[in-house]
């Protein structure tokens, strides 16, 4: 995977887990997954789609989510619950967005898919290629960037398409 893809949601994830907790993540050592395999109990899976395809998922224990959730909620305490659920999906869709923009200023135009937040271990997220595994430490525990991405294949031309272009250079541009 190249560094160019997985580098945006690292930063991402730093700058918005900072803001979040009020604290800065400490990246930790990096591994790469053949699969990609929820290991914590909750995870947020996020779609990339573009120039750039594949999942990131954003993995913590329950008690490390239901602190990040407390934080984002500004609560005191919480539960995890539905109104967690819905604050873990607000940080992945925020971390995924700020990577979606750091992508675009490198010049990959990407689409996200809204944040799932699912929980349980071991369960499969079926990808294309190996994960690269980023974990942040921080005050509330650690949470597990896992970012399986590739460069889009473009599809091979049909012979619909090569019909339709023939055509096109035949009689010109549309409209004259």
């Amino acid at each position: 995977m190249k560094a160019e893809f997985s580098n945006p949601f690292v930063t991402a994830g730093i700058d918005v887990l900072e803001s979040v907790i009020d604290s800065t993540p400490e990246p930790g050592q990096l591994a790469v997954r053949s699969a990609t395999v929820t290991t914590q109990q909750v995870s947020v899976v996020i779609g990339v789609t573009g120039p750039v395809e594949g999942k990131v998922v954003y993995g913590m224990s329950v008690v490390t989510a239901t602190k990040i959730a407390a934080a984002k909620s500004r609560a005191p305490t919480m539960t995890f619950d539905e109104a967690a659920g819905n604050a873990l999906a607000e940080l992945g869709n925020g971390i995924s967005e700020e990577a979606k923009r750091l992508l675009s200023e490198a010049g990959y135009e990407c689409q996200i898919s809204e944040p799932e937040v699912v929980r349980g271990r071991d369960m499969a997220i079926s990808t294309t290629v190996p994960a690269l595994v980023v974990p942040l430490y921080t005050d509330v525990g650690r949470l597990e960037i896992n970012i399986a991405l590739e460069e889009a294949r473009e599809e091979p031309a049909t012979h619909e398409d090569e019909a339709i272009e023939r055509e096109a250079e035949a009689t010109g541009p549309p409209g004259k």
